[in-house]
């Protein structure tokens, strides 16, 4: 159309497109930005970061208490922080002039170190601590999964120089208790030679 056929409206209308189609164009380019910047923040290199902040602020205290391989036994196990480390002590036998014996250092444990020690999956446990000679290692499960499984009646699972079973949370005591003690040295088990009875 030629210039000197547009009438006064005709010219306001193209005016107004004109201004409509830039609005939509900023808009489109705007959404198109967004989106860029959405997919940018779900990149999976930001998870690393994440995992590395959980790490460092896995609640041990969680641990802190007291522990026994039987829950009508007394305490045998001792977590505590002192001086702002986590360390474990033994109960001492009745012998001993204490109670309790030198504390030994704890350090938390990875994860995937999980299975080193425990046949449970990683996922179900919330923290681990060990020594650092991997003599003791405690695992805490998460309680939604110990409610879960028949095979664990309690939160708390122990590998203890080559065995691991579950332990539990008790009352701290100061009674002494010889753990190394054999419950069973008053047991004479006579030798059994070959049968001669048929079967």
């Amino acid at each position: 159309m030629p210039q000197s056929l547009l009438t006064q409206d005709d010219i306001i209308m193209l005016k107004r497109s004109d201004v409509i189609c830039k609005r939509l164009t900023l808009l489109a380019v705007s959404g198109i930005t967004c989106s860029a910047l959405l997919l940018a923040g779900c990149d999976d290199s930001s998870t690393t970061a994440v995992e590395d902040v959980a790490k460092t602020e896995t609640d041990l205290s969680i641990f802190e208490g007291c522990y026994t391989v039987s829950n009508d036994e007394p305490a045998q196990i001792k977590v505590s922080q002192q001086a702002g480390k986590w360390v474990m002590q033994m109960k001492e036998p009745a012998s001993a002039k204490r109670v309790w014996d030198t504390a030994e250092p704890l350090e938390v444990l990875d994860n995937s170190e999980i299975p080193n020690f425990f046949s449970i999956d990683p996922d179900n446990v919330d923290a681990v601590i060990g020594r650092p000679d991997r003599v003791l290692v405690m695992a805490h499960v998460k309680p939604v999964y110990a409610n879960i499984d028949p095979l664990l009646d309690s939160e708390y699972l122990s590998y203890i120089y080559k065995g691991a079973n579950t332990i539990y949370r008790v009352e701290c005591d100061e009674v002494n208790t010889d753990i190394l003690a054999n419950p069973h040295a008053s047991i004479i088990i006579d030798n059994v030679g070959p049968s001669n009875e048929s079967l």
